[in-house]
């Protein structure tokens, strides 16, 4: 390893790069400079240290002609960059020093950076997670992903109801970024396919350019550096002057507008045909542009296609990216001549697959008349891959396989065209196997691998956590950031009065600073004392914030009617958004916030009992929230999350788990210890049968009191007295269909519950059960997930 510190600058030289770029760069005078200008001025000074490792991996890696990966994602939440770049580089306390002596701040300058607006959730964090650990441990790799211009949208609430607006977060320069024109392809959409010279000629009736923007991704001690390539779709005739001058003003600027939509908006509403169109060209947009640059790549310096496995390996994140392997297959068949069996061995075996749900209506289903119009060569492939499959293995079921039913199933496509398939933890995995996909599994024994999601320590303990962190390198030493098994040896400490009490502090000035950041951006007062209990995800059926919300409202109730016993005072925080046209989990949303406004004004329940939901949450805000909580639910309905990265991230961080044998809850249960872990529910295999009772819900309503009076009183308008009809389409759910057993596990949930707060009130109990989640951790390491993919899927040794 090398010693970094030899390589970071010196005070005095620091503060000149600082100054130069704020004159040289920014054209501004310290005197009359913004925060922005400085922190610009910062970001550019810190990417000049970046450009060295990176510049140096790249050569490397081409000097020593090695196997790259290509990390192939719809989304990338990288957040913020400022800190976490300054952290890896060790130039965190230097920049703040040299940012106090110009009389600056380094964390109202980090703060002011804009959340880059490239993912949704788990899906988006865990690449960012991954495109960081790749650089930490020396994987050479590229991410790519697209440039949207909105990206997500921006959440807000009126009248406790989700409305959406877009994004902003290229409103200002991104300091982070490098233009690559030179790095440009054409994209192609519909149009005609014919046959010259013995291969298909495929002529698109629209085109766009997919033009790259690199982003430079430091790993740990700026050992090694790889690229984030993003790329924005522009015109291929920029302006149609001879229409303008005629007064056609809206079809003069069509190609413009065309190329605008495409990377506009991340996951644009796809309820209409159009949405739908639009989905499917940014998948291929992605994809083309990717693939068209890996083949620019290997060919500089190769000839022989046949060998591409050997030093390219491919990751579909998710199915998005799944028309990879037609897209491959199309170039390597139709531009360079290679037969389509050959061709499809060779894709084959640069593929990999990583399936990320196990929700049928989550693996994507196109039909064919859509993918034949907007790709009508690729769709000819995919009927030829499936076919090719079914020759192969002539045994394969009549119901399996790729186009069925007039559709396109992309999950099939994606584990077809891989060579190894993987799931996100060890149940997902087996689900995938004996669930998901059973009949392609017994065709393929061995595909389908499992690596066990984990989140970078560096950003997600270190950078959000300083107080905890700080007490970990006290306790342990230096080194655990990148060898996080490294925590383990707190354990000996935990026994230790001292070190319970350091570790309470640190619990309590993060839940101090949380308070006072709620206060700044809610207005609603929270106490640092009380329990905060916390659920921030995406907003699903399957994840179950109804079941959290519908709880709270039989804690608010017991409290009011029992007003004299002993209550934990306990704070609710959720987070998350709802897809637009995902219309129960915005009602869901909406029922949350008329919750809260009722039980945060109530006199008679007090601090007793507060729920607080912050709109918009983002990378920003988890690393508010994280540090803080004393509870984390994962609470999905055992069988439908894959893995989770959330609960990685909250019991690393020192919170306990509430949670059903779900996803990753598994496997940190098994590593924290299961008397550390707040346990409730049905299994995955109870799930299915309880199903098999068409009147369930019923049967559990009826069956519980708490929740039979919680539904009355939302039925009867009690959160919702302008419209007290407002949620019995909610409520009526839960008594007649109820998918996801919010019913069935209610009295469970409500019952750990108050296991949870019996604990809570012996605080040095808690405190202790809280330092042995964080100590037992190590295993969630992504650098660990990426080291068991680079062995088991993509065959690459690391450069360091």
């Amino acid at each position: 390893m090398k010693d970094i510190s030899a390589q970071r600058p010196g005070k005095e030289a620091f503060r000149a790069d600082i100054l130069r770029h704020l004159t040289y760069t920014l054209g501004k005078d310290a005197g009359h400079a913004s925060d922005y200008d400085w922190r610009m001025a910062l970001s550019f000074a810190i990417r000049d240290r970046i450009v060295g490792p990176w510049f140096a991996s790249t050569r490397r890696t081409w000097a020593e002609n090695r196997k790259r990966v290509y990390y192939l994602s719809m989304e990338f939440l990288i957040g913020r960059i400022l800190e976490d770049a300054a952290i890896n580089l060790g130039l965190r306390d230097l920049a703040a020093e040299v940012l106090a002596d110009l009389g600056q701040d380094f964390a109202t300058l980090a703060g002011e950076e804009p959340d880059a607006a490239l993912g949704n959730g788990g899906l988006g964090r865990l690449a960012a997670c991954y495109m960081e650990s790749m650089a930490t441990v020396g994987c050479p790799s590229y991410g790519y992903g697209i440039r949207y211009e909105h990206g997500l949208f921006r959440q807000r609430f009126e009248g406790g109801q989700q409305v959406e607006t877009a994004e902003d977060w290229l409103k200002t320069r991104n300091p982070w970024e490098f233009e690559r024109p030179e790095s440009a392809y054409t994209i192609g959409f519909k149009g005609e396919v014919a046959e010259k010279d013995g291969r298909a000629l495929w002529t698109p009736d629209e085109t766009v350019i997919a033009s790259a923007y690199d982003t430079p991704v430091v790993g740990w001690q700026g050992r090694w550096a790889n690229t984030l390539r993003l790329w924005s779709a522009k015109p291929t005739q920029a302006f149609d002057l001879e229409r303008f001058n005629r007064g056609d003003y809206a079809a003069a600027a069509e190609p413009e507008t065309l190329a605008r939509t495409i990377s506009r908006v991340l996951y644009p509403e796809d309820t209409t045909y159009q949405g739908k169109e639009l989905r499917l060209k940014q998948e291929f947009f992605l994809t083309s542009a990717a693939i068209q640059d890996i083949l620019r790549r290997y060919l500089e310096t190769h000839t022989d296609l046949t060998a591409l496995p050997t030093h390219v390996a491919i990751q579909m994140n998710d199915t998005h990216p799944a028309l990879a392997g037609p897209e491959l297959i199309r170039l390597l068949t139709d531009a360079h001549g290679i037969g389509f069996e050959e061709a499809f061995d060779i894709a084959q075996a640069c593929l990999g697959y990583t399936n990320h749900t196990l929700l049928p209506e989550a693996l994507e289903r196109w039909s064919t008349w859509l993918v034949g119009n907007i790709l009508p060569r690729h769709m000819q492939i995919i009927e030829r891959i499936d076919s090719l499959h079914r020759r192969r293995f002539p045994n394969r079921p009549h119901y399996v396989g790729i186009v069925k039913h007039h559709e396109v199933r992309m999950g099939e496509l994606a584990f077809i065209s891989a060579h190894r398939v993987n799931g996100v933890s060890a149940l997902h995995t087996e689900l995938v196997k004996e669930r998901l996909f059973p009949e392609l599994n017994k065709l393929h024994p061995g595909r389908i691998v499992n690596e066990t999601n984990g989140v970078t320590p560096r950003r997600w303990l270190r950078m959000a956590n300083p107080a905890l962190s700080g007490l970990i390198t006290e306790t342990i030493g230096e080194g655990w950031e990148d060898h996080l098994d490294r925590l383990t040896g707190l354990e000996p400490h935990v026994e230790d009065k001292g070190f319970r009490d350091a570790f309470a502090g640190a619990k309590r000035a993060n839940k101090v600073a949380t308070a006072n950041w709620i206060a700044r951006t809610t207005g609603i007062s929270v106490s640092p004392d009380a329990l905060f209990d916390v659920q921030v995800k995406r907003l699903h059926e399957y994840k179950r914030q109804l079941l959290n919300i519908l709880q709270t409202v039989a804690q608010w109730h017991f409290i009011r009617e029992n007003p004299n016993l002993p209550h934990v005072p306990r704070v609710k925080i959720f987070g998350g958004k709802a897809a637009p046209g995902y219309v129960v989990a915005k009602e869901i949303i909406h029922l949350i916030n008329d919750v809260a406004a009722v039980i945060n004004n109530d006199p008679r329940t007090g601090d007793l009992l507060k729920v607080v939901y912050p709109a918009n949450y983002n990378v920003s805000m988890a690393e508010h929230l994280i540090p803080a909580a004393d509870l984390s639910e994962q609470i999905s309905t055992a069988g439908k999350e894959a893995s989770g990265t959330g609960n990685m991230k909250l019991s690393l961080n020192g919170a306990l788990t509430i949670g059903t044998l779900d996803g990753a809850n598994v496997e940190i249960r098994e590593k924290v210890g299961a008397e550390n872990f707040f346990l409730f529910g049905l299994t995955a295999d109870e799930v299915e049968e309880r199903r098999k009772d068409v009147e369930h819900a019923r049967h559990a309503i009826l069956a519980n009191q708490p929740l039979q009076d919680v539904l009355q009183m939302i039925a009867e308008g009690r959160f919702s007295p302008g419209q007290r009809d407002r949620y019995h389409g909610i409520v009526d759910r839960m008594w007649h269909h109820d998918y996801f057993l919010v019913a069935s596990d209610f009295g469970a949930y409500h019952a750990e519950q108050g296991e949870v707060d019996r604990s809570y009130r012996e605080a040095d109990d808690w405190t202790r059960k809280a330092a042995l989640n964080t100590a037992r951790m190590g295993f969630f390491s992504s650098d660990r997930a990426i080291r068991g993919y680079m062995e088991d899927i993509w065959g690459v040794d690391s450069a360091l």
